[in-house]
């Protein structure tokens, strides 16, 4: 992938991983339940949004190449799948 593709998803990903530093912190300090789980969840959000970006972001190049008269190396469905089927 291509990183000028990708940065949004950069961002995302790199923002879910200090958010996910955070939720090991609170749970190695042993703080509040409900703190650790909104924590969690945020990471849990953030790891989607960036998915959505890399499929988005495939789903442009695909149509790009196509554009352009190329053949794209994935079609928006074997995109689709893919994510759905780590997710």
């Amino acid at each position: 992938m291509k990183p000028e593709m990708v940065g949004d998803a950069l961002t995302r990903l790199r923002r879910a991983r200090g958010q996910l530093n955070g939720v090991i912190e609170a749970m190695e300090e042993g703080r509040d339940c409900a703190e650790v789980l909104t924590q969690l969840a945020a990471v849990s959000r953030a790891l989607d949004r960036a998915g959505f970006k890399v499929v988005a972001s495939g789903m442009r190049y695909c149509q790009q190449a196509r554009d352009d008269g190329d053949e794209p190396p994935m079609t928006e469905q074997e995109l689709e799948r893919l994510f759905l089927a780590l997710a």
